[in-house]
């Protein structure tokens, strides 16, 4: 983990943009900004839980204890916001999907093309398929080795973002991860979430600075 002073942030800025690891329109944060549309909700451990349906074989629900027995993943991330902050080298944990369908946790049909998250007060986010099962998509339950804040998405919030070594990998926007995510819908054909609905770009590649439709 990078640790920033005031003077050094642009050093930092400029060492990423050498590695190849800034996106064009994008600048290097030192902080986290909370940004999110609606409320931060209240978390009740004892009625919480998280549901995959839609494109699979079988749907499946897991209350808050089944959840935290699934297999965790630990990953480190670059993470771009549409809003023109980078964070780099955050650190993620969390449950894979990938992980969780090779494990047989659950199967998804064939007919399967794109994912949505579902989130607390009716708030979505949809992805492609492929996006999901990459190693960069993450249910994240904490980061830097602490659990989320609520203001972050606690308990549950989605992640995706850039893993340096791996750009054969898309990265999209930080909005493409939904705080407070509650349920995967596996859809056979693609539907707008919120934020695409209201004019955000529908895919949000980050180096083809797709922030807007």
């Amino acid at each position: 983990m990078f640790q920033f002073d005031g003077q050094d942030r642009r050093r930092q800025e400029d060492q990423m943009r050498a590695e190849g690891r800034l996106p064009p329109g994008q600048a290097l944060t030192q902080k986290f900004p909370v940004l999110h549309y609606g409320p931060v909700p209240a978390f009740n451990p004892a009625t919480w839980d998280f549901r995959v349906w839609g494109e699979v074989e079988e749907e499946k629900r897991w209350d808050w204890n089944e959840f935290n027995q699934l297999p965790r993943t630990k990953i480190e991330m670059d993470i771009h916001c549409v809003t023109r902050w980078s964070k780099f080298n955050t650190v993620w944990e969390g449950v894979s999907v990938k992980a969780l369908i090779e494990n047989g946790f659950f199967k998804i049909k064939s007919t399967a093309t794109h994912v949505m998250q579902h989130a607390e007060y009716g708030f979505t986010v949809n992805l492609p398929l492929e996006v999901v099962l990459q190693d960069t998509f993450l249910l994240a339950t904490h980061l830097n080795g602490e659990a989320l804040t609520p203001e972050h998405g606690y308990p549950l919030r989605g992640v995706v973002g850039f893993m340096a070594g791996r750009e054969d990998l898309e990265t999209p926007y930080f909005w493409k991860g939904a705080k407070w995510v509650r349920a995967l819908e596996f859809m056979s054909q693609d539907k707008r979430g919120f934020w695409e609905q209201a004019g955000y770009h529908n895919r949000g590649d980050v180096w083809r600075e797709e922030r807007f439709g």
